[in-house]
């Protein structure tokens, strides 16, 4: 989703900063808070508006440049991930149309089934796959973030999630986000002077 200007839901971008953001996931016998303090924010690069960027663990491959985008409907993956793995062959024919905000869309190559690793919690994950450079390996959209129960927060950098052993976090890569930015804004101007 895109927002414009200093306020986010009308409420002003310093108030929306100082908000405790609470959430409870609560079982039989336990209770456990996810929460998002001032604390967590320490050490990052301020103020910002960085993408959350992180690397996951996917099979025994350890993977840059995935955007955490709770905007997709979909899990995707770069084609050439699976390609440098040696697992196209284990990649599901099937054509879907995808559309991003832009409304520019691609079709995907198929569907491949990974597994991913995040803190020592495994998921089997289902992954579009598709060609074409989307300057990103991997995008993690809702269909992760609600099979983990992840609670992600961009100012924060911060993923936060319930496991048997409680709760656990990723902290995002700043410095990739501004590169992978750097270069999505490098090849947008690029483009204008081409045209």
């Amino acid at each position: 989703m895109i927002f414009g200007g200093n306020e986010i839901n009308e409420v002003t971008f310093s108030a929306a900063k100082k908000t405790k953001i609470l959430i409870n996931h609560s079982k039989r016998h336990r209770e456990d808070d996810i929460t998002f303090t001032n604390e967590d924010a320490d050490g990052l690069l301020l103020p910002h508006k960085d993408a959350l960027v992180i690397s996951l663990n996917v099979l025994n491959f350890k993977i840059k440049r995935v955007l955490v985008d709770p905007g997709s409907s979909a899990n995707i993956v770069q084609w050439r991930v699976p390609e440098q793995a040696k697992l196209t062959g284990s990649i599901i024919p099937a054509k879907k149309l995808l559309a991003g905000f832009n409304l520019t869309s691609v079709t995907t190559r198929g569907e491949i089934f990974l597994l991913t690793n995040v803190e020592g919690v495994m998921k089997i994950t289902l992954f579009e796959v598709v060609d074409g450079d989307m300057g990103y390996n991997i995008i993690l959209g809702r269909p992760w973030l609600h099979e983990m129960k992840v609670v992600p927060l961009t100012y924060h950098q911060l993923l936060k999630f319930l496991t048997p052993e409680g709760i656990k976090q990723i902290r995002g890569d700043q410095l990739a986000a501004r590169e992978m930015n750097a270069i999505s804004v490098s090849s947008s101007k690029g483009k204008e002077r081409v045209a």
